[in-house]
């Protein structure tokens, strides 16, 4: 069978191949053997083939931090699953490969009104909002947040899940023509990244507290995300878009008392809480209420042009029902 192999750590493009792999074994007790349907090119997918992720798989290895297929077979004693049913394959499964084996307890059977590209975008960036939302900050209806990258694919997820919750998001773009998108989205307040941002932000929430901030960004848009946080606050730390450290100044960090964390869904507290927060995500999708858009679908094959497309930006999906 065919599966994309990632033979050397650095540049993705020249690295990932598509390789003839032999067929997967039958499942063992436990097992459950997953058809791949669909494999998404994740952010994260990029940094583990650059070497500079927090998972460096030894080599030649198959990567893939999230996609959906079809069980095929299940091993003995497993109940939770059967063949036919929609998945999506758990962390520690890489899914870029026709078919693999993963631990049956970890799937997660989707609604029969996701469809499969949707489905194989459920386990990475929808949990990840929820978690950023659930578990530094007790939030109730009404109260706000603040996230930078407002326009991204993950601020959408964390978006309309914060809206399903009734809460109050303040986003902050890097330029003006993002502004309507983002509104489109629901954000309650959208703002450029500025200097005047802060008191901008203050007037239109009316003096409210912001107790949560969530900064993909780094370098000098954390700084911005600290100074419009309430004393107290949480600011967490969840992706690196810019490449850039931190910056936070001293008076918001003693002053106010900043707690700053650092975000990782597959740290060990979160991985008991995984599947309540898929489940929720699912619900806002299959609801209708959050999309999960993609750019377009190449075949494994054509691996290259994937990734080329991927660093570019937009939403690649890896389509493995069509690997000649």
């Amino acid at each position: 069978m065919k599966a994309i192999h990632l033979t050397a750590y650095g540049n993705p493009a020249q690295n990932l191949r598509m390789v003839e792999v032999s067929e997967a074994s039958a499942p063992s007790a436990g097992e459950a053997l997953v058809r791949v349907e669909y494999a998404p090119i994740a952010y994260s997918d990029l940094l583990l083939a650059n070497g500079v992720y927090l998972l460096r798989p030894k080599l030649p290895s198959v990567i893939g931090g999230e996609g959906a297929g079809l069980v095929e077979a299940i091993g003995p004693g497993v109940t939770n699953v059967k063949a036919g049913d929609r998945v999506t394959i758990p962390f520690g499964t890489f899914t870029w490969s026709e078919k693999v084996l993963a631990p049956a307890q970890g799937l997660f059977i989707v609604p029969p009104s996701i469809d499969a590209r949707t489905a194989s975008m459920l386990n990475i960036n929808p949990t990840t909002a929820v978690l950023l939302l659930s578990e530094f900050v007790k939030l109730k209806p009404k109260d706000w947040i603040a996230l930078n990258a407002a326009n991204s694919q993950i601020a959408r997820c964390l978006i309309a899940i914060a809206k399903s919750r009734d809460l109050k998001i303040a986003g902050i773009v890097r330029r003006s023509e993002l502004i309507p998108e983002v509104e489109k989205l629901g954000a309650d307040f959208v703002g450029v990244e500025s200097p005047e941002l802060p008191k901008q932000m203050q007037m239109a929430i009316g003096g409210m507290q912001i107790s949560l901030g969530l900064d993909a960004v780094g370098g000098p848009a954390t700084a911005t995300m600290a100074s419009v946080l309430s004393p107290g606050a949480h600011l967490v730390i969840y992706a690196w878009l810019s490449g850039v450290p931190i910056h936070v100044s001293q008076g918001d960090l003693i002053v106010k008392r900043l707690n700053i964390h650092g975000f990782w869904m597959y740290y060990e507290e979160f991985l008991p809480k995984m599947r309540a927060a898929l489940t929720e995500a699912t619900k806002v999708v299959a609801s209708g209420k959050l999309t999960l858009p993609f750019t377009t679908t190449y075949k494994p094959s054509e691996i290259k042009e994937a990734i080329e497309h991927s660093q570019r930006g937009g939403k690649v999906l890896l389509d493995f029902n069509h690997t000649n």
